[in-house]
């Protein structure tokens, strides 16, 4: 689950790590409001979406008076801002957050994600901090440090002394560094965390450092420990599709492509996309329905994936382990005759019970295609949807 900036430093703060403050806003009068509550004279106006990229699409201004505030707010409140993470569609700017000025001196890079290939926590670091880090990480790598966390001592001060001389930082910022970097890993753990990235983390002017930007995804499976992060979910900048399938626990992540893909088992699902895309055509989403679906839970997905207008044809694709075929073929019947079915099916099971399911999708009297294996099944699904075009 991702949070928006401002609330990722409202998190960050309960933990004593510093960073620019400021106020969020819904609409340009709150925008000017939260501008003079602050001292001024400069004021950096954020669009605030589930995005990185903002400052070069355009969604990132510093202004230097009111009225260059209010003028700002009322451009980017309901623009559609493009970046590189948000796609062609962009995402639409619902809220705002207005932050003070600061004086940067120096822009550096920190990040926190959960390594798998070590099982540990890992920072990387960059002394070239800003909008370009993903041009630093291309051409020059050497320039970005992994620095890990042995899990059984958990943080202490040495890794921030690791971290402060890769950022080269001394003396009194040395100081504040370590101070920062365990609240930051405190908080990373406390929150069940699973990516955390300042960009940029400055050095101001006066010698202080400050997290000026901040972005926080959180562990999906551990949500239920944190219902205080729950609260902060916004739907808006989710897609609806997404939504529902989370209300019946279904991995679903919407594509650009033209097939739906409804599939049981996450590698299953990838080798789908693979080879439907092996054969020419592109993927619409990735779906896995799991291992113990439900009939409720296979005529949810099936809903769902017909109700995206790019799909024009649909692969089910299931082989029955725990899951069991018969289940599968009963939820595709129920929800083709609740929904319709307007665009080509082509279904394949192997595993558990699936005689019995062949049986049920052969004497549904539905228009389904069978197939015999993967590679036949996405060859007949794409023609299917090229003869249909």
């Amino acid at each position: 689950m991702n949070i928006h900036e401002y609330q990722a430093k409202e998190v960050l703060r309960q933990y004593g790590v510093a960073t620019g403050k400021g106020s969020p806003a819904f609409t340009v009068e709150e925008a000017v409001k939260a501008a003079e509550g602050q001292p001024g004279p400069v004021w950096v106006v954020k669009a605030q979406i589930h995005a990185g990229g903002r400052g070069k699409g355009g969604g990132v201004k510093v202004v230097k008076s009111i009225a260059d505030v209010k003028a700002e707010a009322t451009r980017m409140l309901g623009m559609n801002l493009v970046t590189h993470q948000t796609g062609p569609a962009g995402k639409q700017v619902q809220r705002l957050y207005i932050e003070e000025g600061t004086a940067i001196a120096r822009e550096l890079y920190l990040s926190m994600l959960v390594d798998r290939a070590n099982s540990r926590i890992a920072f990387i670091v960059s002394t070239e901090g800003g909008m370009d880090i993903e041009e630093v990480a291309h051409k020059t790598p050497e320039k970005i440090v992994t620095v890990h966390v042995d899990p059984a001592a958990g943080y202490s001060g040495y890794v921030g002394r690791r971290i402060a001389s890769a950022l080269k930082l001394e003396g009194d910022l040395a100081k504040q560094l370590n101070k920062m970097v365990g609240g930051l890993y405190k908080a990373f753990v406390d929150k069940d965390m699973s990516l955390l990235e300042i960009n940029p983390l400055v050095v101001t002017k006066d010698n202080q450092l400050i997290c000026l930007d901040a972005k926080v995804n959180f562990d999906d499976n551990a949500l239920m420990r944190h219902p205080e992060i729950v609260a902060l979910r916004d739907l808006t900048e989710e897609d609806p599709k997404e939504i529902e399938a989370s209300k019946f626990d279904l991995s679903y992540v919407a594509l650009d492509g033209s097939i739906g893909c409804m599939v049981n088992g996450a590698g299953l699902a990838m080798a789908t996309m693979d080879i439907i895309k092996l054969y020419g055509a592109e993927p619409a989403n990735f779906l896995d329905v799991g291992g113990g679906a439900t009939k409720e839970k296979v005529t949810a997905a099936f809903k769902i994936i017909t109700a995206d207008p790019k799909v024009k044809g649909i692969l089910v694709n299931i082989f029955g382990g725990i899951m069991k075929c018969d289940v599968i073929a009963a939820g595709v019947v129920a929800a083709v005759k609740e929904v319709g079915l307007k665009v080509p099916l082509v279904v394949r099971l192997e595993g558990t019970n699936v005689e019995e399911g062949k049986a049920i999708i052969r004497d549904s009297g539905l228009n389904v295609l069978p197939a015999d294996d993967l590679n036949d099944a996405a060859k007949k699904i794409v023609k299917a949807v090229k003869d249909a075009a």
